[in-house]
């Protein structure tokens, strides 16, 4: 031990076993057990970022030194909360600091010193999305396969599922399950060649390159084995298979590993978080301490209740329950009679809390499973002028597919909208280029006149092939009919929506658009939300008309304070999904959608698997513990379903929160 570190270490000494005041028993048995294998099994609100910042003050009381120590964990958020925790612990007289960092974070770490071993250079380029579609791009290109046969996009999620799985590009042909797959596996050898040649890496390539150097330079492993002495992982629940290989690599010698997570809180499967690390965590570390945090300091008894009763219809867990120590108001069950009404009455109840009882917008959380859900929440939320945030995604109204249909309506009720019609006069692709467009909008720029007025004489001057006016003035058609069918007596806005939506057939642009049968359904589903939006404005609105549609709908806009808004600190209810939740805690949430095929999805259902039930209760589970006092869990009796109101079923797990099962 160095001077330097011994004189911090005494500072640290000198203030004995101050912070373990205010650790309950189970915290402190954790925070104590400073050798060998350990889990802690910590529970929705249990306090398990005090338990890792005050284990690591632990160690550097007993002369642990501080650089010693690595601390991961999966978020740049919960890595620099550790850093100030440390730091308020510590003090400033300690020189030194463990490490605490990403997953991501540490790899690079360590490529960047050992990378060269495997023939990159050490200040290799980390390639983003679109860097990687347009290596992606280059390699389909030299393989001569069209866009229809594999697009860049699809071949780079195809990479990022095979390295998620720890396959190099020269093992993938193996996995291949059919022509596609084949193909894609001979492009990704092209991919990563390129990517080599550049010297540059993608984000799964930090995982995987790095869990390769310690396979096969055992020297480099040793050097990184000797740095640290002790390491941490935090949401151990959600490591996939790359990342516990890296870590058992790395502790082999001391086998010092605290981990940290819960099991009811594995939530991430489907990108490829494996919750077995968790649940065999004994098996694969012999003789490990588990240490069980089961007392919440975040909800009321009657919510731990309702999750504790939930949680334990699962089968594949370890066996804990956890304890509150307030108590409050009873979890309110609602059924509504429709999904329309269910919007109406979450945002009125909490329209009535802002403006009568005063409480912040900011305490309040809507919590849906799906990214369609949340459009009609921020319709009523529009429409009662409730400020809103939409956390961790679009707004439903800046996704492209309804940008686009959106930009169809501009067109019909603003015919000199020309930035809408640039957006839609080839989606779907009818054979007019950008060339011919940017062609046809300087002309009409330079002359002062419409889009439309040149194309006469864009053709005579040759600047557009004769081809391509004809589907220009087919495309002119098309618009006019359905302004025409829009101006017709009795016409519905929504059903003129409808055949406008077949008629271009845009469904069959997302098949093109996406391959993946998930990813087309997910996307079909948003277009028939946004026929559900004009035919429920229609219901609301006295004298509908497309321009007043227009205008509601731009009440999203930047500069308007109600609708979405930057993750920022700027109030506002929030809307998010159950997996952007995770981690997060509101005083009064909101958990709507509780059908059979929302949540639990209709995939997990379609599975006819446990194991997908039991994710899904899982997020159901996690949903239920953000709340901090009041939780309400919502319901529609009947919702719209491919053009017809249908009889919904109310989800397994509302019966399964309550202790009699629901009888």
């Amino acid at each position: 031990m160095s001077p330097l570190h011994s004189t911090s270490t005494r500072s640290v000494l000198h203030r004995g076993g101050d912070h373990l005041a205010g650790l309950n028993p189970a915290q402190r048995e954790a925070v104590l057990t400073a050798a060998g294998p350990v889990l802690v099994l910590a529970g929705a609100g249990t306090g398990k970022t005090r338990v890792i910042t005050h284990r690591m003050v632990e160690l550097i009381r007993r002369g642990v030194p501080p650089e010693a120590i690595l601390s991961v964990t999966f978020t740049n958020k919960a890595a620099r909360e550790m850093h100030e925790r440390m730091q308020a612990l510590l003090g400033r007289r300690v020189p030194s600091r463990p490490t605490i960092s990403t997953f991501h974070a540490y790899c690079v770490r360590v490529l960047r010193e050992e990378i060269a071993a495997l023939g990159y250079p050490s200040r290799f380029v980390i390639y983003d999305r679109g860097d990687q579609e347009a290596a992606a791009r280059k390699a389909l290109r030299d393989l001569k396969v069209a866009d229809a046969a594999l697009s860049p996009g699809d071949l780079v999620s195809q990479i990022s599922r095979w390295k998620t799985a720890g396959l190099r590009a020269e093992q993938a042909s193996e996995a291949a399950e059919d022509d596609r797959d084949f193909l894609a596996a001979v492009a990704y050898r092209k991919y990563q060649a390129t990517l080599k040649a550049a010297g540059a890496v993608d984000f799964d390539d930090l995982l995987l390159l790095t869990l390769q150097l310690f396979s096969e330079f055992p020297a480099a492993l040793s050097r990184q084995q000797k740095r640290f002495e002790h390491v941490q992982i935090d949401e151990y629940q959600d490591t996939n298979d790359l990342q516990f290989r890296i870590v058992a690599a790395l502790v082999q010698p001391h086998r010092n590993l605290c981990v940290v997570g819960d099991d009811d809180q594995s939530i991430y499967g489907w990108r490829g978080a494996e919750i077995r690390h968790i649940l065999q965590f004994q098996q694969q570390f012999p003789g490990a301490k588990v240490v069980r945090l089961q007392d919440n300091y975040r909800c009321t008894a009657q919510i731990i209740d309702a999750a504790n009763h939930l949680v334990r219809h699962n089968r594949g867990r370890h066996e804990k329950s956890l304890v509150a120590h307030k108590s409050g108001a009873p979890v309110a069950f609602k059924p509504y009679p429709d999904e329309q009404a269910e919007a109406e009455g979450v945002v009125r109840e909490i329209n009535y809390l802002i403006q009568h009882l005063q409480v912040p917008p900011g305490d309040i959380a809507i919590l849906f499973r799906t990214n369609e859900q949340p459009r009609l929440f921020e319709s009523e939320l529009r429409r009662l002028r409730v400020p809103y945030v939409l956390v961790g995604g679009q707004s439903f109204f800046d996704r492209r597919e309804v940008r686009d249909l959106l930009a169809y309506l501009k067109v019909l009720a603003y015919p000199h909208d020309e930035m809408s019609l640039l957006r839609i006069i080839n989606v779907p692709a009818r054979g007019i280029g950008e060339a011919s467009t940017e062609k046809l909008l300087t002309r009409a720029v330079k002359t002062g006149r419409s889009f439309w007025d040149v194309v006469p004489d864009a053709v005579a001057a040759r600047d557009i092939a004769p081809r391509t006016a004809a589907a220009i003035a087919q495309f002119r058609e098309l618009l006019d009919d359905f302004r025409a069918r829009l101006a017709a007596p009795g016409a519905a806005l929504s059903a003129v929506f409808q055949q406008l939506i077949e008629a271009i057939d845009y469904a069959g642009e997302i098949q093109k658009q996406y391959k993946d049968s998930s990813l087309q359904a997910a996307r079909t589903a948003v277009i028939d939300e946004c026929v559900a939006a004009v035919r429920e404005y229609e219901t609301r609105a006295e004298r509908p008309s497309l321009a007043e549609f227009l205008e509601q709908t731009a009440l999203a806009g930047k500069e308007d304070a109600f609708g979405e808004h930057p993750e920022t600190e700027r109030p506002g209810v929030r809307l998010m999904t159950l997996h952007s939740a995770k981690g997060l805690e509101f005083p009064r949430v909101y958990l709507v959608g509780l059908e059979e095929g929302l949540l639990p999805h209709q995939r997990s259902v379609d599975a006819d698997s446990d194991a997908a039930i039991e994710e899904e209760r899982r997020l159901a589970y996690v949903g239920v513990t953000r709340a901090r006092d009041v939780l309400t869990v919502s319901w529609a009796q009947t919702r719209m379903k491919w053009g017809k109101r249908r009889e919904t079923i109310r989800s397994r797990f509302v019966a399964e929160m309550l202790p009699d099962g629901g009888g």
